[in-house]
């Protein structure tokens, strides 16, 4: 009885072991398969081209179908960059072409008025000094150019358009400015509509010789060993600094994941002080922005 046992468990081991090796098999050729019609590729690297995560970064934006064909003229290379985590806040650059921000320059140009802000009381446009740039909205949907950048910027973040106020140009001139200030509400009146604001995108359109940078003076991290501090304005020199260039996008979240209210966003617009500078910022609501 005992060899039978024996024989029996034998048995089941041996068509185990033939079971796993017929499955290895199975899987080698439908790997050798799949290589030989160029579906599957293995990694490929060497120590004279070290990978990095912007390369990564950038290869998986540039697979993403953001509208690159209905754009109007020809963008540079697309890729992103992670610019902080508090707050949370990226650049895309080469987000518009030199076309786009020409064209949106243009429609506000002759629309220009003095920047405001809003009263947190009454939801009213008010004239502040902490504000001293001209600006003016464009319609959200108004013609296909600003449509197709709307449809990019709500490819990028994954917030609806409906979500989206109009975009609003601004002109800095020389020594105009915008003190750091928070882009969420703290008041109920400005949240009827949309809710409260969740991201900001601030695309832009013009380079600027000196100052102009957008500064995050609550940001957390160590920025005077970045590239590039010694050329910021002593303005920038306060917290986390981008300095302008014609057709990138800074995205940065108001709000953490968690839905609370991120002070880390606290942001402003250094004074310029050599060359014009000329932006588009897209708001964004947590829910549908009625116009």
């Amino acid at each position: 009885m005992a060899k039978g046992r024996l024989n029996r468990n034998q048995g089941k081991r041996s068509s185990t072991v033939v079971l796993v090796l017929s499955m290895l098999l199975m899987l080698t050729v439908v790997l050798l398969m799949l290589l030989a019609l160029g579906i599957f590729n293995l990694p490929v690297g060497s120590d004279d081209e070290p990978s990095s995560a912007h390369d990564h970064i950038k290869f998986k934006r540039l697979s993403l179908d953001i509208g690159e064909g209905d754009g109007l003229g020809k963008r540079g290379d697309q890729w992103t960059e992670i610019l902080s985590w508090e707050p949370r806040a990226f650049i895309y650059h080469n987000f518009l072409s030199k076309e786009e921000c020409e064209y949106l320059i243009n429609q506000a140009k002759p629309h220009m008025v003095k920047s405001t802000v809003v009263d947190s009381k009454t939801g009213q446009s008010k004239d502040s000094r902490v504000r001293t740039s001209s600006g003016m909205f464009l319609r959200r949907g108004r013609d296909k150019v600003i449509r197709n950048i709307e449809k990019r910027i709500a490819d990028y973040t994954f917030i609806p358009v409906e979500h989206g106020e109009g975009l609003q140009v601004l002109h800095y001139e020389v020594g105009q400015k915008y003190e750091p200030h928070f882009d969420y509400f703290l008041d109920e009146f400005n949240t009827k509509n949309g809710g409260q604001r969740i991201a900001t995108l601030l695309m832009y359109l013009s380079d600027v010789e000196e100052g102009g940078e957008t500064v995050f003076p609550a940001a957390k991290g160590n920025f005077s060993s970045s590239p590039g501090w010694n050329e910021l304005s002593e303005c920038a020199k306060r917290g986390l600094s981008v300095k302008p260039k014609r057709g990138d996008a800074l995205l940065f979240w108001s709000m953490r994941p968690d839905a609370s209210l991120d002070p880390s966003s606290l942001h402003g617009g250094c004074p310029v002080i050599k060359g014009n500078k000329w932006s588009s910022t897209k708001w964004m609501h947590v829910g549908e922005y009625k116009l």
